[in-house]
């Protein structure tokens, strides 16, 4: 598969316009190396990101914000088994991940 850059950012602008990111806690599956996660991370309450590759999240992880490393996570797991409790998100977003 080729990757391919947004340069134009309508992926975010698309979700931004879908849903409000502001104050909620968000899981966001197949977070890769964050690509996404930190165009949104900012306004939301809290992010945890989840993929397989783990060193995709080691990437993550190291290219993290400081400003974020309070409130964005990430994490090596599968969406098949989420280790999370029961209604700990408000939203889950899925994105370049299938």
């Amino acid at each position: 598969m080729t990757f391919q850059k947004d340069l134009e950012k309508y992926e975010i602008k698309a979700l931004r316009e879908l849903v409000d990111f502001k104050d909620q806690r968000v899981l966001e599956v197949g977070c890769g190396e964050g690509r996404l996660t930190w165009e949104y991370a900012w306004s939301a309450k809290q992010v945890t990101g989840i993929d397989p590759d783990s060193d995709a999240v080691r990437v993550a992880n190291y290219d993290m914000p400081a400003d974020l490393r309070t409130t964005t996570t990430f994490a090596c797991a599968s969406s098949l088994h989420l280790p999370f409790p029961h209604e700990t998100f408000d939203i889950a977003l899925l994105s370049w991940s299938l």
